[in-house]
């Protein structure tokens, strides 16, 4: 009760003090108070939006613990991928969900060479509730219930622990659809705000936790964009995507190389940059002595690809020095990455690009109904 107390407190400080978290202000202008943020937000939900104040609170909340100032740009923002995400609901109903999971669970069972048969035969045990975990999947209809069931899963039954321990398939959730892994990275650097009473997994699937880690992974990181559509397509193809789709339309025109413009600076393997060079670095090496870099310096700035100090490093000031003269002007700084989505939950081809449009629609759409 005592941690809950002291949780509930620091979120109270962060909001009273929302004021003060904002943008710096113009001289003399206004400070904006708690009440007036919050009736800023409940402006910019929909109006058939269930429980209205209710998201509006939670979402006025997570901008003043992530000092994301509340004007109707950030409001509008929050509300235009809600929308798209989930139409405002915390833990949405997904079509075919059981199908889904068992072509993941295939997916999975393949990967780690698990004979078919010791599986399914591990899958008919009962589970903490009573119910086969077979039972608990066929039955799912939310990703709260798939998630559940899963880490269930892994917690009780040995073998699961050898194909699924930490490739839990429901990988988004909650209201924003944010990846459980950002949330987990997030909290992990930055205090949460609330109590965590299961996991940061669980918190995600709650409306304040995924509205908080949302906010987070779409605002909460400094960007030198001068339209929010490139947040929107940096919310589905990872923080920094459009400037870095931006840095390899340049790279190509001054390479002569074909790029794919995905925002991927450099090949992951296992979630580590790896030791091979990948596309883009290959066509950075061809323009190396124009740019004065060694092979070791241009991979030591292109990891930094998903940090805001990319756009500090030589290799970044260099490259677009020779764009812009090339073409007598300032080349594009922000560019809508190139991706074709592959999910088990898209059913037609899906790309950033469309994604972003039709976040953007929404976006505008609630500016003008925020006035």
């Amino acid at each position: 009760m005592s941690l809950a107390r002291s949780g509930w407190t620091f979120l109270l400080v962060l909001v009273l003090a929302a004021g003060c978290a904002n943008e710096p202000s113009r001289p003399g202008a206004p400070v904006m108070s708690a009440a007036q943020g919050r009736a800023l937000v409940a402006s910019a939900v929909p109006k058939g939006v269930a429980d209205r104040d209710g998201w509006a609170a939670d979402i006025y909340a997570a901008m003043a613990a992530l000092e994301v100032s509340p004007r109707a740009q950030n409001a509008c923002a929050i509300v235009a991928v809600t929308e798209q995400e989930s139409g405002f609901h915390v833990d949405p109903v997904i079509p075919n969900l059981p199908a889904i999971a068992w072509k993941e669970i295939e997916r999975a069972r393949e990967r780690a060479g698990v004979p078919k048969l010791v599986l399914y035969a591990a899958l008919k045990v009962p589970s903490s509730d009573g119910r086969s975990y077979e039972a608990r999947i066929d039955a799912a209809r939310t990703e709260l219930d798939l998630s559940e069931a899963f880490e269930d899963l892994i917690g009780r039954v040995p073998l699961a622990k050898s194909f699924l321990e930490d490739r839990n398939p429901v990988r988004t959730a909650g209201p924003m659809q944010v990846s459980v892994a950002f949330a987990k990275s997030h909290a992990a650097s930055r205090p949460y705000p609330y109590p965590v009473a299961e996991s940061i997994r669980h918190e995600v699937f709650t409306r304040r936790g995924g509205m908080y880690f949302g906010i987070a992974h779409l605002l909460a990181y400094p960007a030198a964009y001068d339209a929010m559509i490139y947040r929107f397509a940096d919310f589905n193809a990872g923080q920094y995507a459009s400037r870095n789709a931006a840095f390899q339309k340049a790279l190509s025109d001054i390479s002569g190389i074909p790029l794919d413009l995905d925002g991927d600076l450099t090949r992951f393997e296992g979630g580590k940059p790896a030791k091979e060079p990948g596309a883009t670095e290959l066509a950075t090496r061809v323009i190396a002595r124009r740019i004065a870099m060694s092979d070791g310096e241009i991979r030591r700035d292109l990891e930094l690809g998903g940090q805001h100090a990319f756009e500090k490093s030589r290799l970044y000031a260099r490259l677009f020095e020779i764009a812009d003269a090339m073409n007598a002007r300032p080349a594009p700084r922000a560019m809508l990455p190139r991706i074709v989505l592959h999910s088990s939950k898209i059913t037609r081809k899906f790309t950033t690009d469309a994604f972003a449009r039709r976040v953007d629609a929404r976006y505008r759409s609630c500016l003008a109904r925020a006035g």
